[in-house]
């Protein structure tokens, strides 16, 4: 760290706390003595989402958040389990390490964990998200649903 008084890059860290979302240091410079404070914070990649028309926009937790209450309207899913889901994806998306992601990643992300969650939330996501183009398309995804469920005992 560069001292703020003397340009020297030797210093030496006295104290270190925990401060909000970051770190807060007293520093003392080898060269003149001078002590400093510096603050250190996680900085987040700006994380941008590429829409399927090839638009790219900024990640909007709470869009995602709303997409995903709509499709669990009127079935017994707690807003913290729906947050607890959108947690998980927002850590896995930042740790791809990608500053951009298309939405579809984003998509099979959150449909993997509602399967899970409940199966008619699923289904519901998964008819917007996948866009089916017709009722047998959507029966077909049914039918899976079921197969997997009579797989997995």
């Amino acid at each position: 760290m560069k001292c703020p008084y003397c340009g020297s890059l030797d210093s030496r860290v006295l104290d270190t706390r925990e401060v909000g979302e970051g770190i807060r240091r007293r520093r003392e410079c080898q060269g003149c003595n001078q002590r400093f404070t510096t603050y250190e914070q996680v900085a987040k990649v700006n994380l941008l989402v590429i829409k399927r028309d090839g638009r790219r926009e900024p990640f909007d937790r709470q869009k995602l958040f709303d997409g995903i209450l709509n499709a669990c309207t009127k079935r017994p899913i707690s807003s913290d389990a729906i947050d607890q889901l959108v947690s998980a994806v927002e850590t896995n998306l930042y740790n791809l390490g990608k500053a951009e992601v298309p939405s579809r990643v984003i998509g099979e992300m959150v449909i993997e964990r509602l399967r899970d969650l409940d199966e008619v939330a699923y289904v519901r996501f998964a008819s917007v998200y996948r866009s089916f183009s017709d009722l047998e398309a959507l029966k077909r995804e049914v039918d899976d649903l079921m197969g997997r469920r009579s797989a997995e005992g």
